[in-house]
């Protein structure tokens, strides 16, 4: 049931990002972020009454509720064209607690791949919070960027591949996300950084931020 839930958090972190680079309105991002958000708030309420008592499996679970909340908030703010720096101060949150899922994975559950991607989500919402709570709008291009790169590379494809059951050799794949993530991400700063204006070019307004994503 979590993987499922694992491909539309791919989906609705795609739609974010491409807000974030100006090809989506904001309004219409909000209705996939409610309807993914219900879904990840749902999830883990019904892995959690199922697991028995089984904590490994009500840990796994809990980690969701991080994401379920934020995209209900985002899809919200959007809406209702709130101010983004609720969402921003909650991705902080967001971004320390995703470290202790990361070390949850690699010495509780012995998962490094999901290890390597609560870092990336971790990375991700420590962006948000950069871009909304303390509004870096410089950093705008950049954060859609790594939304749209992290949506497939730890939602959208490891779903499909556990979903076909060839989700396999998880040091490996956590090696190979880790080497991905920082040439990917480092690469993306100069190709996202806001231009210059032209010598003797008109000086114009700084266009608003879109609402927030999450």
């Amino acid at each position: 049931m979590a993987t499922v839930g694992l491909l539309y958090v791919g989906a609705v972190l795609f739609l974010n990002g491409l807000m974030l680079i100006g090809k989506v309105e904001p309004r219409a991002a909000g209705p996939l972020n409610l309807f993914v958000g219900a879904l990840q708030v749902l999830t883990p309420t019904f892995l959690i009454f199922t697991a028995g008592g089984d904590t490994s499996k009500i840990l796994a679970a809990s980690g969701i509720y991080l994401f379920g909340f934020t995209y209900l908030y985002v899809g919200i703010n959007l809406l209702a064209g709130l101010d983004s720096t609720g969402v921003g101060w909650f991705s902080l949150f967001v971004a320390i607690v995703a470290l202790g899922y990361s070390y949850a994975n690699f010495q509780v559950l012995h998962d490094p791949s999901f290890g390597v991607i609560w870092l990336y989500w971790s990375f991700l919402w420590a962006l948000f919070f950069l871009l909304l709570g303390l509004k870096r709008e410089s950093l705008e291009r950049y954060t859609g960027w790594v939304t749209i790169v992290t949506a497939w590379v730890t939602a959208a494809i490891p779903s499909y591949l556990l979903l076909i059951g060839e989700w396999k050799n998880l040091s490996l794949i956590a090696i190979a996300l880790a080497i991905f993530g920082v040439v990917v991400f480092l690469a993306l700063l100069p190709l996202t950084r806001p231009r210059a204006p032209r010598r003797g070019a008109p000086v114009t307004e700084p266009a608003p931020t879109p609402a927030p994503t999450g």
